[in-house]
């Protein structure tokens, strides 16, 4: 079968095809024939060698696909029916024409949702369902700021918050990305490159202060955020998009009784598989019922994944990336 496979850390961009055998289901798994795997910048981390964990080369990058169940493994009790469309997270593998999961992390697909939607689910989605009402709860007469917002975490922000009642901010880098958040639901929107004092942007757009403020950007972006909070406000830490990690001042945190929220939802995901496997099941249906509403994901050939990630890196992108086979 046809795979990205990383030899050795380097550019995302140099990514490459190469041939592997093709897997073959193991006890308690199942193969699932991919017809689209979601890219995410954790990906492009991995290839570059620069994410946390660093796994063994040569391993083919990847962590959530959708497509059809071909084979089914021995003991994988309750393993969806042959020709069953699935989702799944496999932390790496992905991008590739087949992969093997365990049975206990697909989730089946209704007919309603395209495939290419469902692989953009998992990161973006779980992580935002996760932070907004697990790390922290979000109220209806809440407003909810949302950094880098034209993004596909914080696309999937801007929707969860929507759909929780709240009001929202967001926060991106040119009118059209703006435009995008708008009809994702954003109420309000701050143009980054236009605003010189972002605190005082935020402030002004959250009546004195915001109650929650989502930031997967990190930098000089996220002092600004801090000191934008309102009382018991809180800073939801997603990642550093920017490359950037900031110190945050400590007086500030003290300040108006503020709180700053860490989400790892992979971490989470990994030692709660239960818990994950009914909050991504959650989100299908309701991506499903239209309760929310996830956008169409640009569409590349897995042929040109190095171009994908490369593109998600410089920021041309607005919104999510698949990879098709």
């Amino acid at each position: 079968m046809r795979a990205a496979v990383c030899t050795e850390p380097g550019p995302a961009r140099n990514l490459t095809l190469g041939q592997l055998p093709d897997p073959v289901p193991r006890s308690g798994q199942v193969l699932v024939e991919v017809r689209a795997a979601g890219v995410n910048y954790v990906d492009a981390l991995f290839v570059e060698g620069r994410y946390q964990i660093k796994p063994p080369v040569p391993f083919v990058p990847g962590s959530e696909i959708a497509g059809t169940v071909t084979a089914v493994g021995p003991d994988a009790v309750g393993a969806p029916a042959l020709g069953t469309r699935v989702m799944a997270s496999v932390g790496l593998g992905g991008f590739a024409e087949q992969v093997t999961v365990p049975v206990t992390s697909v989730v089946p697909l209704p007919d309603g949702l395209a495939d290419t939607v469902a692989a953009t689910l998992a990161q973006s989605y779980a992580t935002m369902r996760f932070a907004l009402t697990n790390r922290t709860t979000v109220r209806p007469d809440e407003t909810v700021v949302v950094l880098g917002a034209s993004g596909g975490i914080g696309m999937a922000a801007i929707d969860v918050a929507h759909h929780a009642g709240a009001q929202v901010v967001a926060v991106a880098s040119s009118d059209e990305r703006l435009e995008r958040c708008s009809d994702q639901g954003a109420n309000v929107l701050i143009n980054s490159t236009t605003t010189d004092d972002l605190k005082s942007a935020i402030r002004d757009a959250t009546n004195g202060g915001a109650d929650v403020i989502v930031d997967p950007v990190g930098g000089s972006a996220t002092d600004a955020s801090l000191r934008a909070l309102g009382t018991f406000g809180r800073l939801v830490v997603i990642g550093f998009a920017s490359g950037d990690i900031p110190a945050l001042p400590a007086n500030q945190v003290l300040l108006r009784n503020r709180t700053v929220v860490g989400v790892d939802w992979g971490a989470w995901a990994m030692s709660n598989p239960t818990d994950n496997h009914a909050l991504v099941t959650g989100i299908i249906a309701d991506a499903a019922s239209g309760m929310l509403s996830p956008q169409q994901p640009t569409e590349y050939p897995l042929a040109e994944v190095g171009t994908a990630l490369a593109h998600l890196q410089q920021r041309v992108l607005a919104g999510k990336a698949v990879l098709v086979p």
